[in-house]
């Protein structure tokens, strides 16, 4: 996949907005993240208080998977991070788990980014970045477990649970955090605005039992993410008024942070009436 086609078109001018928003590093994180359930803080604060908030709901995500999945009671010695991003997630397993984490992105613009947070982690001996597209992978039997933290939404299901059930040694599992429709009247705005291809749970059921998966684990945890819309849109809202109050200049232009501030809001309705739904899946292979 070259760097004109969509998603790493989309990814590598985001790059700046993402390290803006959600940094510093190392650990930045580009997906939604989880708060208390009915928890729904007063976003009439400082932009800093916002931004940590955001960032702690992220990494509480995280925990919340590495708890769910096992990780923390038996961490994998080889991981596979799946559309890693700029390398949040996989800093995050090399961390707190000394995983050996292989981290794959299609974005050439990532490499470097990351390359420079896992210096900054420390984890150089743990954390490899690699430049290339899930959909061609040819490893077998090469990791223990594979992650996936919303980026299946722009993969072809049936080959990636093909190629990474290849991929995984026996008894290995693949955890998956994503968003699911469930009203297709929201596919077009949402695929349009995040350049996705958001699926149905039984798309994914169906292509994990084509390659071999059985689902051990199913968690909706919708509820919990809604909130993450409502604190990104007030960190948009308050950049934008620092934009307009200030004259400060901001790596998001400002027709940028009116959309993403609008969208936000649709968004958080979206989630709150589970038109759309995040889950957290745990597939492992038949018979292991």
């Amino acid at each position: 996949m070259s760097e004109e086609t969509p998603v790493p078109s989309y990814y590598s001018r985001k790059t700046a907005e993402i390290l803006h928003k959600y940094g510093p590093g190392p650990r930045i994180h580009f997906h939604v993240g989880m708060f208390e359930p009915g928890l729904s803080p007063n976003t009439t604060v400082s932009q800093r208080v916002l931004r940590n908030r955001l960032k702690a709901s992220q990494e509480a995500a995280l925990d919340h998977a590495a708890r769910t999945w096992g990780v923390a009671e038996d961490p994998p010695e080889q991981l596979f991070d799946i559309g890693c991003g700029i390398g949040g997630g996989s800093i995050y397993w090399a961390q707190e788990y000394g995983c050996h984490v292989t981290a794959i992105t299609v974005t050439a613009k990532h490499v470097p980014v990351m390359a420079d947070l896992v210096r900054e982690a420390g984890v150089e001996d743990l954390v490899t970045p690699v430049l290339g597209d899930i959909h061609d992978l040819r490893e077998e039997t090469a990791y223990d477990a594979a992650v996936a933290i919303e980026s299946s939404g722009y993969m072809d299901r049936e080959r990636l649970f093909s190629v990474v059930a290849k991929a995984l040694k026996p008894g290995g599992w693949f955890g998956i955090q994503e968003h699911f429709l469930c009203r297709p009247e929201w596919t077009t705005f949402i695929d349009g605005y995040y350049k996705t291809r958001l699926g149905t749970l039984a798309e994914y059921i169906a292509a994990a039992r084509a390659a071999g998966f059985e689902l051990e684990q199913d968690e909706d945890i919708t509820d919990r993410v809604a909130e993450f819309w409502v604190q990104s849109m007030a960190w948009t809202t308050a950049e934008l008024d620092k934009v307009h109050r200030t004259g400060t200049e901001s790596p998001i232009a400002a027709d940028r942070l009116l959309e993403s501030a609008l969208t936000h809001g649709k968004l958080f309705r979206a989630w709150r009436d589970h038109a759309v739904e995040t889950r957290m899946l745990l597939f492992r292979m038949e018979g292991d």
